[in-house]
């Protein structure tokens, strides 16, 4: 059987993988370890301008995790890891603002700070989503309030006044009655080590693909589970009868043309100073091997 160490990234599928057997079922030994020790909080300040690239920058030791897929195309292009092409997925995110804050619409954002993740999924997102209403100037984004877990925090402590939080931390200021200003999902893509076996990465998503029909189903089932990623300090809080499905993966390709039309929008934008990586598009994706699809 093989063996593959898998960072699990506030969604439920690899949850409710291990609760159904799907890993064993397709002959996969699936490791989850967290990598930015969410749980704990141990990693989710970072400090100002590091977020999820300069994650896999410092190099995450794991086979297969998961970022904005913003990210994951500088970072695959950039000789950090292989981009996984025959999967993606959607997260459901927002700029959220407190009930009493004067924020009413996107166009009162101007000049407001919103809490984002330095080149991460917030980041762009953000910026794609306030574009529609706002001039470029007019966007204010503070890149010092941590990564996900961190932020959602500093919201709710009334210590920021704007920010973008995605998947389990979306639902959870909903159930608390912040207010969602603007949508701002987005697509996420997976990051595959280079020395990381292909079939063995085929097993894994089949087991995903297994566990998002059992998500699409019965998502109350499985709600609970956004628990495991969440801090302690507010999982008693944590109602998760209001959760939503939260991130769904779409099993069809990651094409040459998201690749490139996605590495345009960022250049257009100057997100990455240093330039976002030489590879093409076929010397970024991972040499995936075919696998069986299990019924």
């Amino acid at each position: 059987m093989g063996k593959l160490v898998v960072a699990p990234h506030m969604r439920l599928h690899e949850w409710v993988a291990v609760e159904k057997g799907y890993f064993e079922k397709v002959g996969l030994d699936c490791d989850l370890q967290d990598q930015l020790l969410s749980a704990a909080g141990v990693k989710h300040d970072l400090g100002d301008r590091v977020g999820a690239y300069q994650t896999f920058e410092r190099g995450r030791t794991c086979d297969v995790s998961s970022a904005c897929h913003w990210t994951v195309n500088v970072a695959a292009a950039s000789g950090h890891g292989r981009l996984y092409s025959k999967a993606y997925s959607v997260a459901p995110c927002g700029v959220f603002v407190p009930a009493d804050s004067d924020v009413k619409r996107p166009e009162d954002l101007a000049g407001i700070p919103v809490s984002a993740g330095f080149q991460s999924g917030s980041h762009y997102s953000t910026i794609q989503a306030l574009e529609p209403f706002l001039a470029p100037e007019e966007i204010e984004l503070s890149f010092g309030d941590g990564l996900l877990f961190k932020r959602m925090e500093r919201l709710i402590d009334g210590e920021v006044p704007a920010a973008s939080l995605f998947s389990g931390p979306y639902y959870f200021v909903q159930q608390l009655g912040f207010r969602k200003v603007v949508d701002s999902s987005f697509m996420m893509a997976a990051l595959v080590a280079d020395d990381a076996k292909p079939g063995d990465v085929e097993k894994f998503f089949e087991a995903l693909r297994m566990a998002q029909t059992d998500i699409d189903t019965r998502p109350e089932l499985y709600t609970h589970y956004y628990r495991e990623e969440f801090p302690e300090r507010f999982r008693d809080l944590m109602d998760t009868r209001f959760f939503g499905p939260g991130e769904r993966i779409v099993f069809e390709p990651y094409t040459r043309e998201i690749f490139e039309s996605s590495r345009a929008w960022i250049s257009e934008r100057g997100i990455f100073e240093e330039g976002i990586g030489s590879r093409t598009y076929e010397e970024t994706v991972h040499a995936a091997a075919a696998g069986p699809r299990l019924n």
